[in-house]
């Protein structure tokens, strides 16, 4: 195993970007921006310079909220530079829950586009902070909100809205720091240091603060792409979100340190992913089952080339073998990798490799990453299990979390005394060292890589007046590994509302992907002795009354 690497991602980003100055780095097919690596270095640290001009100071937190935009991409490392801790927001959020990713992160800045086909991120802000309309760029006062000063807008500087700085500003105001002060604060950021928080739902609660270090991030996305024997010849389609982990780490992180070119898709669309892999000629593309599937059901699928095509990731959900036989003769995909982590473990933890058999790419997720142990234990004992025998998969290395932010006791649930971070997926390791994720320990669902913790949307269901009662759970899908299905008991069964009233009800107050698919009305939920709700009797009977296929082959991340 080669030595992991010691670095920030500031000094990553200078080091290649000298190594590989005029190799192209990012390159947009929708837009004009195509940048060398040496050119996009030096807009990330005009960016880190602005953010600093603006009261930015090592250790805050900064928010972006935008789909796959080139300042995403550069805020990335211009917060990184300067030791900001960037907190990436989930571009299907609505008010409520922008409004706990930015208090409970303590974020002081919020960078974000005006809107996306789904949503009007400028709107919801200003409904969220009525008085930023009044409020001078940089000195915004939130009662609810109260740490929250700057709203930095990506998008025309003549559409820029009242109280916030326009994303080229940054460049501007990039003068009023000096190189000397720029470098001094970059050279004190350690590898170690937290620069990203993601938001992920846990097994209890609301969404948690997952924090990353420099160190974490760094070296999963060096392994992940070591693994699809990534070079700076690679050219890398990103049609996954970059506010999620398979966007940051293993798209983002495992182009840079190998040097590879990223090729974003700003909001995924089938047509503009396979005109992006003819055009640019890519070798690789990375995606959740359902962008497969569309992509290979597209009436135009057959008018593209796919020919340059070698390798990449299908990962974030359920992974069925028949999809990843068709990608492989399809698409040309013949060295197509499977991933599996969650976000608290940066997130890989297992992958294939681009040589391994056909039938290891299919039907498991691998085996370790360089660096991270593995392990399958009874979840009762916590004893260790045999090949063979189903139990909690576990990880410990390099690639754990260093904790929930300000959750001290939830990080200590799922991260024990000795390093183990517990997955709560159940797992059997196979003979031969690989990996096969059959099952969930915890109730989550996985909708097309979206985790959806149930007991939010049952709380919300708790709130309509037609409602007693209702249990949440995932059930099977083809296009998305996993939709939404509520259980609801009514108050008054001569009088149900219809089902579209209670979708109609969630989709108000919670991003579209929360909203159950199904919705069945139930006299009571099937019970232990103990008074416990058996979600797993639920399923079971929702597989069999939809006749819906189930898909055992897990690889999330």
């Amino acid at each position: 195993m080669e030595p992991l690497w010691e670095i920030t991602m500031g000094a990553l980003i200078d080091k290649i970007s000298e190594q590989f100055s005029n190799n192209e780095a990012v390159v947009y097919t929708d837009r004009d921006f195509r940048k060398t690596y040496g050119e996009f270095r030096e807009l990330c640290d005009r960016a880190a310079r602005g953010l600093i001009s603006i009261g930015v100071k090592k250790g805050d937190k900064v928010a972006v909220w935008a789909t796959n935009e080139p300042e995403w991409l550069i805020l990335m490392w211009a917060a990184a530079k300067i030791g900001a801790v960037m907190v990436t927001v989930n571009t299907n959020y609505k008010i409520f829950e922008l409004e706990y990713s930015l208090r409970q992160s303590d974020s002081t800045t919020l960078v974000l586009m005006g809107k996306s086909a789904n949503n009007n991120y400028v709107d919801i802000l200003n409904d969220l902070c009525p008085t930023l309309a009044s409020s001078k760029p940089g000195e915004l006062r939130c009662e609810k909100l109260p740490l929250l000063k700057n709203a930095v807008y990506i998008g025309a500087k003549n559409a820029t809205p009242t109280g916030m700085f326009n994303w080229t500003d940054l460049y501007d105001m990039a003068e009023n720091t000096s190189l000397k002060e720029f470098e001094s604060v970059q050279t004190s950021v350690s590898p170690h240091d937290i620069t990203n928080m993601q938001y992920t739902s846990g097994t209890t609660g609301f969404p948690k603060g997952v924090t990353l270090t420099h160190y974490n991030v760094i070296n999963n996305g060096k392994a992940i792409g070591d693994r699809m024997k990534f070079t700076p010849e690679d050219r890398l389609c990103i049609p996954v979100p970059f506010f999620h982990c398979f966007g940051m780490v293993l798209s983002i992180m495992a182009c840079v340190t190998h040097g590879s070119v990223m090729a974003p898709i700003d909001l995924y669309a089938p047509r503009k992913v396979m005109y992006a892999i003819q055009k640019e000629r890519c070798t690789a593309c990375h995606g959740v089952p359902s962008m497969f599937i569309a992509m290979l059901e597209h009436h135009d699928f057959n008018k593209y080339d796919y020919s340059s095509m070698r390798t990449g990731i299908m990962a974030g959900s359920p992974c069925p073998e028949p999809l990843m036989k068709q990608v492989v003769e399809r698409m040309n995909m013949r060295e197509i990798t499977i991933v599996y982590g969650l976000t608290e473990a940066s997130p890989g933890c297992t992958q294939t490799r681009a040589d391994d058999t056909l039938e290891h790419r299919v039907s498991t997720v691998g085996f370790p990453l360089p660096g991270v142990e593995c392990k399958i234990i009874n979840p009762d004992t916590g004893g260790d299990l045999p090949d063979g025998e189903p139990g909690e998969f576990c990880a410990r290395g390099y690639n754990i979390m260093n904790g929930y932010y300000k959750m001290a006791e939830a990080t200590a649930q799922i991260i024990d005394s000795d390093g183990w971070l517990h997955s709560g997926d159940i797992a059997v390791r196979d003979p031969d060292g690989y990996y096969r994720i059959t099952g969930r320990l915890k109730d989550m669902i996985i909708r097309g890589g979206e985790n959806i913790y149930p007991k939010e949307i049952e709380e919300f269901l708790y709130t309509h007046p037609a409602v007693k009662d209702a249990q949440v759970i995932g059930v099977p899908s083809k296009g998305y590994g996993e939709e939404v299905m509520a259980y609801v008991i009514l108050k008054d069964i001569a009088n149900p509302p219809c089902e579209d009233e209670l979708r109609e009800f969630i989709r108000r107050r919670a991003a579209r992907h929360k909203v159950p698919k199904y919705i069945k009305y139930i006299d009571e939920f099937p019970m232990t002795a103990s008074g416990k709700i058996q979600k797993y009797k639920l399923r079971e009977l929702a597989i069999e009354e939809l006749k819906l296929q189930r898909y055992d082959n897990i690889a999330a991340v």
